[in-house]
């Protein structure tokens, strides 16, 4: 049974998106390992007591690394979470870090299709067709 997501939840995980991400930004967890991390969605359970968060990393060296970080400041960012929504939100939600991985996905299915695209254009012979 697939659930939809109710207009509270969606306004709640927008709250929670927006000050996180300026959360992430005062403590400089926005560039990690080398690369550039940013919160690409956050999913609120119905019962608003877990808030999903999904990173996007790019080019950095080790996410399994930054993810773990990220759990390890989970307290202290959902402290400063909680100062600046308290007046919004009756309870702060627990924060679960997850790595969103579309933007590798996406690279992966680009390369493919490039490598598709040159198989067509070289042809079954070996040699590049003329069209």
């Amino acid at each position: 049974m697939a659930t939809t997501e109710t207009k509270r939840q969606k306004q709640v995980a927008g709250l929670i998106n927006e000050e996180l991400n300026d959360i992430f930004r005062r403590m400089g967890m926005t560039m990690m390992d080398g690369g550039m991390i940013s919160i690409s969605n956050v999913k609120i359970t119905p019962d608003l007591f877990e808030a999903r968060v999904y990173l996007s990393m790019f080019q950095v060296k080790d996410t399994q690394a930054t993810l773990l970080k990220f759990e390890e400041k989970n307290k202290e960012i959902r402290k400063e979470l909680g100062t600046r929504v308290r007046h919004q939100l009756r309870s702060i939600p627990e924060l679960k870090f997850f790595i969103d991985d579309t933007l590798d996905y996406v690279f992966k299915m680009e390369e493919l299709f490039e490598k598709i695209k040159k198989e067509d254009e070289i042809g079954p012979t070996g040699e590049a067709e003329n069209k």
